[in-house]
């Protein structure tokens, strides 16, 4: 069997060796062979840089992407271990979808209701109003002129 040098892997799997290398040194690849002092990697690397390639587009973070190779029992399948992760990262999806949701309507309330001429303004009103009903946060709102002419 052909070893690679790190500078064919990267060419294969379209990364910069420096990427391979930190792969490496934060645990998501195991360490390379070493030959004359230059790393040398068997093909197995390139299907284990392809599941990193596509963990790293579906959102998961280097922790995660460790867990899927090394945090399961050995005979854990590896439909069984994107499954778990997967409906974990779908759960986290759809609390942040909630969060900009919650966000947008909330910036989108702000640009309808906001009158004020300083930010100082804005937060009177936002101490004044308190927690909007829908999101928690505070409005911001126009003050009344008896208020604004202290500012």
């Amino acid at each position: 069997m052909a070893l690679l040098t790190i500078s064919e892997v990267a060419r294969q799997a379209g990364l910069r060796p420096s990427a391979i290398r930190y792969y490496e040194q934060v645990g998501v690849l195991v360490p390379a062979q070493r030959s004359s002092g230059q790393r040398r990697y068997d093909t197995s690397v390139l299907y284990r840089l392809a599941v990193i390639q596509r963990a790293r587009t579906t959102g998961f973070s280097l922790e995660e992407i460790r867990e899927l190779f090394f945090g399961f029992r050995p005979v854990a399948s590896a439909s069984q271990r994107w499954r778990k992760l997967s409906q974990r990262k779908i759960a986290e999806l759809e609390q942040l979808t909630a969060q900009i949701k919650s966000m947008r309507e909330l910036l989108q309330q702000m640009m309808a209701c906001c009158h004020c001429d300083t930010l100082d303004q804005c937060g009177r009103g936002i101490l004044r109003k308190g927690p909007s009903p829908s999101t928690g946060r505070a409005l911001p709102t126009k003050l009344p002129a008896s208020l604004r002419s202290r500012s």
